[in-house]
């Protein structure tokens, strides 16, 4: 390993054990989501489960090396143990927020893409750690974690496929924003509504007196006399007739 190599995976294995603190700081992005379709939220699921699995993997294989058994000298073993140590913490205490995160956003571009710099980052540690481990190692050691490495590389591929459809979809969501847009600025805005206010006093209506009905006078009935009874007026039978008045002479 040349010194310009083992320097820069250092600096890389120093970023990654810094990675933790970053994530715990970072805010959580709570906004709220756009409705996911079954497939992505599928395809996201499979692959956040192989990066779980494959996390715990490596985890298992690290604590199986035996670096002071390695031939080699003292200082490729402390590098080695340096790259070890940075990526268990990371898997350990980065990882699982920012899977966390993308399972909770599975179509968050920031989220998934800052799990995609993390995971190209450790493949790059653990792909070195591996070719240490096959040189200065027992092959028992070194098998297992090339495999695991060989997974990462794939889950990434992955990864970076996801983030490009997620990008062609916000670019062709923006796009049609902006056509909507453009096209209801370039419409004639609808013509005012007018209102009439009618401020004339309503005529009162005029209440027509009704006609004052007289009622009829009753009429006298004649009284009904009993047979044998003369009419009134009429002297009785046997009464003499009164004498006419003298003739003044």
């Amino acid at each position: 390993m040349t010194v310009f190599r083992s320097s820069v995976l250092i600096l890389i294995a120093i970023l990654l054990a810094a990675v933790p603190s970053i994530t715990q700081t970072a805010p959580t992005q709570a906004g709220t989501q756009q409705p996911v379709s079954y497939a992505s939220v599928a395809q996201l699921n499979e692959l956040l489960g192989g990066l779980q699995q494959t996390s715990q993997a490596v985890l298992a294989d690290l604590n199986k090396l035996r670096i002071d058994k390695w031939k080699t000298d003292s200082n490729n073993k402390r590098q080695a143990k340096t790259m070890v140590d940075s990526v268990s913490r990371n898997l350990q205490d980065a990882m699982p927020g920012m899977i966390n995160e993308v399972h909770n956003a599975p179509e968050d571009l920031s989220a998934t893409f800052k799990l995609y710099h993390n995971l190209d980052a450790l493949h790059d540690v653990l792909g070195s750690l591996a070719e240490e481990v096959g040189t200065f190692g027992p092959r028992e050691e070194y098998q297992p974690l090339a495999n695991e490495a060989n997974t990462f590389d794939n889950l990434r591929s992955q990864l970076a496929d996801r983030i490009q459809n997620l990008a062609a979809n916000k670019e062709a969501e923006l796009v049609r924003l902006r056509t909507a847009l453009a096209a209801a600025q370039a419409a004639p805005p609808p013509p005012p509504k007018k209102v009439v206010i009618d401020d004339t006093e309503p005529e009162k209506p005029v209440k027509k007196k009704k006609p004052k009905t007289t009622k009829p006078a009753p009429t006298a009935t004649p009284s009904k006399s009993p047979p044998g009874t003369p009419p009134s007026g009429t002297p009785p039978s046997g009464t003499p007739p009164p004498a006419n008045p003298p003739t003044p002479q």
